[in-house]
């Protein structure tokens, strides 16, 4: 080399190195590139349910251009905002909440205020109310752009859903 990169040779470790991932239980022979497979690649793999791996074998954590793209393309694979916005499909990456650390009168509250039928109707356990309350939870559909824009009104009005519900406004304190 003359010191000038023609923009391939960056991209590559050194030649006797192949990328330390396991793909779909085989092992890759693709050269490795400069990336890593960091800690925070490997949530996103985990994320994704992607079928990757690294190698214990393997004496690195640099994976091929290939795995690099497979993982990037996984990581923003999202749909596009004009799409979402026009269908009322709800996001299918739903965060998850853990109904299991709230109060049982919390989790008694949501059971009254949705109106959720549970068998058997006993609430005086916390794990079954919870799971039961968790099934519900999860159907609830939630329009984003209406959330948000209700969330900023009601911050902005200083009043919460309650006082909206009982007739009551802002005005009347």
């Amino acid at each position: 080399m003359n010191g000038f990169s023609t923009g391939e040779e960056d991209s590559r470790g050194p030649p006797d190195q192949e990328c330390s991932l396991v793909d779909d239980g085989e092992r890759c022979r693709r050269p490795a590139g400069n990336a890593s497979y960091s800690k925070r690649i490997q949530k996103t793999v985990t994320q994704r349910r992607l079928k990757l791996h690294l190698d214990n074998l393997a004496r690195h954590i640099y994976i091929c251009d290939y795995h690099k793209g497979v993982i990037q393309s996984a990581r923003t694979k999202r749909r596009r905002k004009d799409s979402e916005d026009d269908s009322n499909e709800t996001d299918t990456d739903v965060p998850e909440v853990d109904l299991f650390q709230l109060h049982l009168n919390t989790l008694r509250r949501y059971n009254r205020f949705y109106k959720v039928t549970q068998r058997p109707l006993t609430t005086k356990n916390k794990a079954p109310l919870a799971d039961t309350l968790m099934k519900h939870f999860k159907t609830i559909p939630v329009v984003e752009k209406e959330a948000i824009n209700f969330f900023f009104y009601m911050v902005k009005t200083n009043s919460n859903k309650l006082d909206h519900k009982n007739g009551l406004g802002s005005d009347t304190t």
